[in-house]
């Protein structure tokens, strides 16, 4: 009888020990499970991450192509216009040349036949003063033909559409504002910089994208207050005036393009009283 108690407390205690180990072993199942819940969600979440940085870095991709179109079709189109400015002022200066030359003929031939020296021709009326002062126009640009503020302060030295230099096939394609240097530039409409840094022909140069395909340049700056791709208000300062480019005399290069193509700003802007 004591042998078959023994036996049975061993018994008994295999038991209980099997039970512990049973619970343990529930235990670390459970711990497991938990564990790899736990995996799963964090490699779910790696890969929305991954998905989403994916999904940026190819619309940042894309919006820089969309950019680069832009500022190609831009430059290419400023590099041409310096090319035919530069083939402007040499002509002039050979004009010049060729003009002084003659002065000094009609000049010795009046010395020695005492007749009077030729007149001087006089010279061209300055332009009209143009404000930067009103109010902003809010709507979208397509409507603000005529409503627009000019960016700057001051006199119009060369017109849309006028002659540049002696060269008659070389048109200017915007508007030459005198102002003082450092004179403050503002948009003339609320839009998003596509382009705010030195190009060849037009000095420091800030060009404003206000959709739709209408775009407001404003080159030979002394300074650039805004980078690309600040988004910017009507009337906000932009940029400052200067003679960058080489240019003589402090004055703004002010240009609207409208699908690609030049637009007279006397036309956008507010016309003086």
């Amino acid at each position: 009888l004591r042998q078959l108690a023994n036996v049975e407390q061993e018994i008994a205690d295999q038991q209980s020990q099997l039970l512990d180990q049973k619970t343990a072993l529930d235990t670390q199942r459970d711990q497991l499970e938990k564990v790899r819940k736990e995996r799963q969600q964090a490699l779910a979440k790696l890969n929305s991450d991954v998905k989403a940085r994916d999904a940026k870095l190819q619309a940042r991709e894309q919006d820089q192509a969309d950019l680069a179109k832009v500022l190609k079709t831009i430059e290419e189109t400023l590099a041409r216009q310096a090319r035919e400015a530069e083939e402007a002022r040499q002509k002039a200066l050979i004009a010049q040349q060729e003009a002084e030359k003659k002065r000094q003929r009609e000049a010795e031939l009046a010395a020695t036949t005492d007749a009077p020296a030729p007149r001087k021709p006089a010279r061209a009326a300055p332009g009209p003063l143009v404000s930067s002062s009103g109010e902003s126009f809010g709507g979208p640009f397509a409507s603000a033909r005529g409503k627009l503020p000019w960016p700057v302060d001051g006199r119009l030295l060369a017109r849309f559409g006028e002659t540049r230099g002696d060269d008659t096939r070389a048109k200017w394609d915007g508007v030459m504002i005198s102002a003082s240097a450092g004179s403050q530039v503002h948009a003339v409409h609320g839009g998003r910089v596509v382009f705010a840094d030195w190009l060849r022909g037009a000095g420091l140069l800030v060009i404003l994208d206000h959709g739709n395909g209408y775009l407001s340049l404003y080159g030979h700056n002394q300074t650039l207050l805004k980078s690309a791709g600040d988004v910017v208000k009507a009337g906000e300062s932009i940029s400052t005036v200067g003679n960058s480019g080489g240019q003589d005399t402090p004055a703004l290069y002010f240009a609207i393009r409208q699908q690609g193509r030049p637009s007279d700003p006397a036309q956008w802007c507010r016309s003086q009283g």
